[in-house]
């Protein structure tokens, strides 16, 4: 246990661990003290109490006299199972009413309905599973992407955890060194070393910098960025969009304004989602529906994670390109810029034209030449360059607000050690880093707070 006194789940819970619908077959759950006697008095083919655990059990599961289902039954005993506590899986065939069935005569012999999220919280509170390896089940479960599995993955093993594990653990036998150096604060006596203190201090505000700077990326990696592409009319937008998608989801053609409504699509490129926003093309409009279009637009680009200004080559000037420089930068947009079309001018003469602005990417989205380049442009844009996950990553603004509030207390600790200040204050400020790091991984929690974190789960998960 991790110190959780939390009551009201001591008893026997049910839910079908499968997504529900149907399918070839269906897993239901029971979990608690009671779980192997409520499933050994519907299953009459074997006395499950004289079963070892970790075993498949086939039969039926009977109900008021009458046979449900043929059934395979899966024993898992306490502590040796996901909760701490034994668990009995029921695999049934995958119909509706077949579960429902099941589900009733589970709940009709004793067991109740579990809330979302409750056979992972039964494992918390057993000491199966810290806070962050808990959260990071849902992460997993809601993986989209190579990156957000990969990432979710290495925190339900315990990366995260382990490095503030250890940094917690120093920070405990200083702070206990400090205390007892209060109690002796009549002799003028110095157990806790400062300076191994304060490196003690700078090494773990590098540490938790790092994570906290890392959260941008496990934010984009999590939920993917928005991608707005935008322009003048008749730059290529639409055709850009299809030659990404490798198909034709945009209607393309030669009259300026035929986008009049923002078209989405989600692109994986290495791992990193990408919602492309396919926008109208920006300019001054009389026509009332392609006007509507532009405002979008524009409210696109608020919204956008990184935009991609696609200009054509042909009909763009330097004057033109670098003033609609000067308004991204203006109003903080991040942005890639992207000449398109050069399979008219050809590149070297879009390299001639546009000299001394840096960073343009030239491309011809009807050829597909440089799309490549572009797309790895994209994702070094949203990723800094860093696209690893096998390092720790943030991906949960629960921690990133508790690591912020940690980084704090570490200056104001660094502070009092810079201004020699006397040991019972320091004292406090380590108080506020080891208060925070145990509400990360789970050591310093509440039940509203569990049952918020956990309400955020799927029912029997």
């Amino acid at each position: 246990m991790l110190g959780n006194n939390l009551t009201g789940y001591d008893d026997t819970i049910v839910a079908l661990a499968t997504a529900p619908g149907i399918g070839a077959i269906a897993v239901i759950r029971l979990n608690g003290t009671q779980a192997i006697d409520i499933c050994n008095k519907l299953f009459p083919s074997k006395d499950l109490h004289k079963q070892p655990g970790h075993t498949l059990h086939f039969g039926n599961i009977v109900a008021s006299g009458k046979a449900i289902d043929e059934v395979v039954v899966s024993l898992y005993k306490a502590p040796k199972s996901y909760t701490g506590e034994d668990v009995v899986e029921i695999s049934c065939h995958g119909s509706p009413y077949i579960q429902q069935q099941i589900i009733d005569a589970c709940i009709q012999t004793g067991a109740r309905m579990a809330k979302p999220g409750e056979f992972t919280l039964r494992a918390f509170l057993n000491g199966k599973l810290d806070l962050t390896q808990a959260e990071s089940v849902a992460d997993l479960i809601a993986s989209n992407s190579a990156a957000s599995h990969q990432t979710a993955m290495q925190q339900m093993r315990g990366g995260f955890s382990k490095e503030l594990y250890s940094l917690r653990e120093q920070l405990i036998s200083f702070s206990a060194l400090i205390e007892l150096e209060l109690d002796f604060s009549q002799e003028d006596v110095e157990f806790a070393d400062r300076t191994k203190l304060y490196q003690l201090i700078s090494e773990a505000t590098e540490v938790v910098k790092h994570l906290v700077d890392s959260f941008r990326v496990g934010n984009v990696i999590k939920n993917g960025v928005n991608t707005a592409i935008v322009g003048k009319p008749n730059a290529g937008k639409s055709t850009l969009l299809n030659t990404l998608l490798n198909e034709n989801r945009a209607i393309v053609s030669d009259i300026a304004g035929t986008t009049r409504d923002t078209i989405e699509e989600i692109l994986n490129i290495q791992g990193v989602l990408f919602r492309l926003i396919d926008t109208a093309g920006i300019r001054d409009s009389k026509d009332t529906i392609e006007s509507i279009g532009v405002q979008k637009t524009l409210e696109k680009i608020k919204e956008a994670g990184v935009v991609l200004y696609l200009f054509d080559v042909n009909e763009t000037s330097q004057n033109d390109l670098q003033t609609q420089i000067a308004t991204f930068e203006k109003e903080g947009v991040e942005y890639l810029l992207v000449g398109n079309k050069t399979d008219i001018a050809g590149i070297e003469a879009a390299y001639r034209k546009f000299e001394g602005i840096s960073g343009i990417l030239f491309i011809s989205a009807k050829l597909h030449e440089h799309v490549q380049e572009l797309k790895d442009r994209l994702v070094q844009k949203v990723m800094s360059g860093d696209i690893s996950t096998e390092n720790t990553i943030i991906t949960n603004a629960r921690h990133y607000a508790a690591l912020q509030e940690v980084l704090n207390a570490l200056n104001d600790v660094k502070q009092g050690l810079d201004n020699q200040l006397p040991g019972d204050l320091l004292s406090l400020d380590i108080r506020r880093c080891l208060h925070y790091l145990g509400e990360i991984t789970g050591q310093i929690t509440n039940e509203d707070q569990l049952d918020f974190i956990f309400s955020k789960f799927c029912i029997g998960k």
